[in-house]
């Protein structure tokens, strides 16, 4: 039986149309899609990809890692 894990993803919207998604838990996952449900299909498609290469040579598998996201001033 399959073990499940649930992750945090970013979606960062582009400027020209789309979303790039983001997994902070798993750095290796960085995809795109042209809507929001394209971009977390491509997601969920990539962390399986990046759980089975890190089962497959004996890595850990974190937790899920809960993004923060903070506003910071500057002037430039």
């Amino acid at each position: 039986m399959a073990s499940s894990y649930r992750y945090s993803v970013v979606l960062e919207p582009q400027e020209g149309g789309g979303f790039t998604a983001l997994v902070p838990a798993l750095p290796e996952v960085v995809t795109e899609g042209e809507t929001e449900a394209e971009a977390l299909a491509n997601a969920e498609e990539a962390i399986r990809a990046v759980l089975a290469f890190r089962r497959e040579r004996g890595l850990a598998i974190p937790d899920d890692a809960i993004p923060a996201v903070r506003q910071v001033t500057v002037a430039a």
